[in-house]
């Protein structure tokens, strides 16, 4: 089914899925990329299913982290991966939650010397989901 949304200077057609499993299984497929794309270091998978908007804010061991994504990529595209440092992987996602055609997954990156949980907002447009937030932060292991 399709349906037009009309918002001031544009019409968009969205095909809407009729369940939260099929929602559900749109999500997982972004999430399963964006694993893959922070793990080997894939800036163009990344940017795939980043709304060119999206902001990646949060804390780094309590130091402050604000970037477009522009900037994130940047940063991810600049470093060793994981996967070329051989590093087991290890990302999982812990919950997602769906209202309509917006949802937060919650996710845990356990990266480099790092322990990572992200809160990753979503949202159905035309491209299909996409993510337009991150929030990040490292949880020391004591």
């Amino acid at each position: 089914m399709q349906r037009e949304v009309i918002s001031p200077g544009h019409t968009l057609k969205i095909k809407t899925m009729n369940n939260y499993t099929e929602n559900a299984n749109a999500i997982a497929e972004v999430l399963s990329s964006y694993f893959k794309g922070v793990f080997n270091g894939d800036t163009a998978l990344l940017r795939k299913i980043f709304h060119p908007k999206a902001v990646v804010a949060g804390d780094v061991n309590g130091v402050p982290y604000f970037k477009t994504i522009d900037e994130y990529l940047a940063g991810v595209g600049s470093r060793k991966s994981p996967q070329e440092l051989n590093e087991t992987f290890r990302m999982e996602t812990i919950s997602i939650e769906i209202i309509n055609s917006i949802a937060i997954a919650k996710v845990h990156l356990p990266i480099f010397d790092f322990n990572y949980y992200d809160l990753l907002s979503l949202a159905q447009t035309d491209r299909g989901w996409v993510i337009v937030n991150k929030l990040l932060t490292n949880v020391k292991i004591y």
